[in-house]
């Protein structure tokens, strides 16, 4: 049964007390609406069609970040990058909403915030976010939520992350001719001795393995097997192990690198900076180390290597994601198309 009461700050509480249902209270600033709520919720108890929200409006969005980065955000490879956007959420005032006053107009409404110094595919990375962590508070915590995700109702930014960027021979000699020079400065030089040419040669694996970043600084010399020929990277992006042929070129500089328990020692903050300096030394414009990458894909494909040959090397796992790296421009299948041609029945 519900009652309805005013208070002395001229608010009309709501009082409703059923068997079998949690108590529900809530205020009201006139007693049209509130007799309304009354009715409704007794109409729904009746007919066993009452939700108690209270967990939803008694937690905030902070809350749950927070209870989001502490445990799962922890566990993954990118917790460092996560935790920095989860940090960023937790200290915006779209946190201080409850879950059940979080509406997919706040969620519009920071996107277009945040569009304004951010990439479309940045935006997306902090609503994925928090819709993530609603999901994960329904499903694994026990809250009680509203049907409808609020960031289900926004339309996310179209992101087109496919770059069409490699290294032309020329590109390649300047840049390898720059990280030579470089990598003799006192700041490089001060890691091992006068032979070692670490961004160099960093540079050169990359492009000769088509290796990530994050894997070529984790290789360890336990890693290689030089009598087969081989290198093997250890949790990987997608936490798998996996080993790779490394061509005689590439032993012989991977050699020069056993002393310590690393192959490559530095790390990728340091590394990233080495290279920009690199890129703005040979003129190389537009153009990032996991470029690399892709530059290795498509050297390997034009080469006569199978889809499946070059993925089991770079780690991807279908050809729609290997696409994304490989730049094949018409010019290269010219004389390809024209064999076709010449083939008749």
């Amino acid at each position: 049964m519900a009652s309805i009461t005013k208070q002395k700050t001229g608010r009309w509480k709501v009082l409703v007390r059923r068997k079998g249902f949690p108590q529900i209270i809530k205020n009201f600033l006139d007693v049209k609406t509130a007799r309304k709520f009354a009715r409704d919720v007794e109409l729904q108890m009746e007919k066993n069609e009452f939700e108690d929200y209270s967990g939803a409006r008694g937690t905030t969005l902070r809350e749950v970040l927070v209870k989001y980065r502490d445990e799962k955000t922890i566990l993954k490879k990118g917790v460092k990058e996560e935790t920095s956007t989860i940090n960023f959420l937790i200290k915006h005032k779209i946190a201080l909403n409850s879950l059940m006053t979080l509406k997919s107009h706040h969620i519009h409404k920071l996107m277009k915030e945040l569009g304004a110094t951010r990439k479309p595919g940045t935006v997306n990375k902090y609503v994925n976010i928090i819709c993530h962590t609603w999901r994960v508070a329904k499903r694994e915590w026990g809250i009680n939520l509203p049907p409808q995700n609020p960031c289900d109702m926004v339309t996310m930014n179209k992101v087109n992350d496919a770059r069409d960027r490699v290294l032309s021979k020329d590109e390649y000699d300047r840049l390898i001719e720059v990280c030579e020079v470089q990598d003799k400065a006192p700041q490089i030089q001060k890691y091992k001795s006068d032979q070692l040419r670490i961004v160099t040669d960093i540079v050169k694996f990359a492009y000769q393995t088509g290796a990530r970043q994050g894997e070529i600084l984790k290789l360890k010399r336990d890693d290689i097997d030089f009598n087969n020929k081989t290198c093997t990277f250890r949790d990987t992006k997608n936490e798998e192990d996996r080993t790779i042929p490394l061509a005689d070129e590439t032993l012989t500089l991977l050699k020069k690198h056993l002393f310590g328990a690393n192959v490559f020692m530095t790390n990728g903050s340091r590394l990233r900076k080495w290279f920009r300096v690199a890129c703005r030394k040979a003129k190389i414009k537009d153009f990032r180390f996991h470029d690399l990458r892709a530059c290795f894909c498509t050297n390997a494909l034009l080469s006569g290597m199978s889809i499946a040959e070059v993925s089991s090397i770079s780690g991807h796992k279908d050809w729609s994601q290997l696409k994304r790296y490989t730049r094949i421009k018409p010019a290269d299948l010219l004389v390809k198309i024209n064999n076709v041609v010449k083939l008749r029945g």
